[in-house]
């Protein structure tokens, strides 16, 4: 028999706990459970370390966003037992609809709180993010987002984002099953009351990068290479010596630039190339250019 491998990560201890240890009951399921964003990219990379990779990852939309280090105290009283396979399958089940309200500190009660873990300023800082970021660091593994509430936009985001489905807090543990071996046969599943609205979210999405995209194109070739080094945070003498022009001429590239794309600054134009797909320029190379004298 196949084992799935499964990551739950919620910073609610009690739903992240029961759920991980309902799923664990299943006999082809292997689970952990993480408290937060740091802690579910470590358990990652250590599996894949290991080579014991996870496959399937349930991430809650609304992660606290990371706190930052502040002075450690002497560790308190064991934590309580996480109750058994079993045990936690009830549980779970009254876990998925009422965690929220249940007596766990919230990020803002942490905030005052020692004994917090360091957490990397880059970190994602909710669940969508954190799905996004494991696109690119963990490709085979297939995320699933945990919600409270139907959100069209939200979900649209999380699938734009890489997500492979978007499931209710509330949904029955033998949904949550169906999701998760669905995603595996490269299925996506969102709730049917949802699929209107993400559909009209991701056609509006597609039709304002089609616009951004028709504005790209009315570049000179000269004029998209300038463009591509503002995406990468070049400024005007940089741009200079990266395409061998003087200040000037880029400072008339640039205008020509906004210009066109109807915007009024370096941000926007940046953000409306984004949107286009505009990459920027490998800074590698602009660095090395940098260094060859302009004639």
């Amino acid at each position: 028999m196949q084992r799935i491998r499964v990551l739950v990560v919620d910073d609610h201890r009690i739903f992240a706990e029961s759920l991980a240890a309902a799923l664990a009951a299943e006999q082809d399921v292997d689970v952990a459970a993480a408290g937060s964003a740091p802690a579910a990219l470590r358990t990652l990379d250590r599996a894949a370390a290991d080579g014991r990779r996870f496959d399937v990852l349930l991430a809650d939309a609304d992660l606290a966003a990371p706190l930052l280090a502040v002075p450690a105290q002497p560790p308190g009283p064991a934590r309580e037992a996480v109750p058994s396979a079993r045990e936690a399958v009830p549980l779970a089940r009254e876990a998925v609809s009422s965690a929220r309200d249940a007596a766990v500190p919230t990020a803002r009660d942490a905030a005052v709180r020692p004994g917090r873990e360091a957490v990397p300023r880059n970190c994602p800082r909710d669940g969508i993010a954190l799905v996004s970021g494991l696109r690119s660091s963990h490709p085979y593994l297939r995320t699933v987002v945990l919600a409270d509430r139907d959100d069209p936009r939200r979900a649209a985001a999380a699938l734009q984002a890489g997500a492979s489905g978007w499931v209710a807090k509330d949904c029955s543990l033998s949904r949550l099953l169906a999701v998760i071996r669905g995603v595996l046969r490269d299925e996506t599943h969102l709730p049917p009351a949802l699929l209107t609205g993400v559909l009209r979210e991701l056609t509006a999405a597609r039709k304002h990068r089609s616009e951004s995209e028709r504005l790209v194109e009315s570049l000179t070739p000269r004029e998209r290479e300038v463009l591509r080094c503002m995406v990468a945070g070049l400024g005007r003498k940089a741009v200079a010596e990266r395409l061998f022009l003087s200040p000037h001429t880029v400072r008339t590239h640039m205008q020509n630039v906004l210009g066109k794309l109807g915007v009024h600054s370096t941000l926007a134009a940046v953000a409306l190339a984004r949107r286009a797909g505009v990459g920027p320029v490998e800074l590698e190379t602009a660095a090395a250019a940098a260094s060859v004298p302009v004639p």
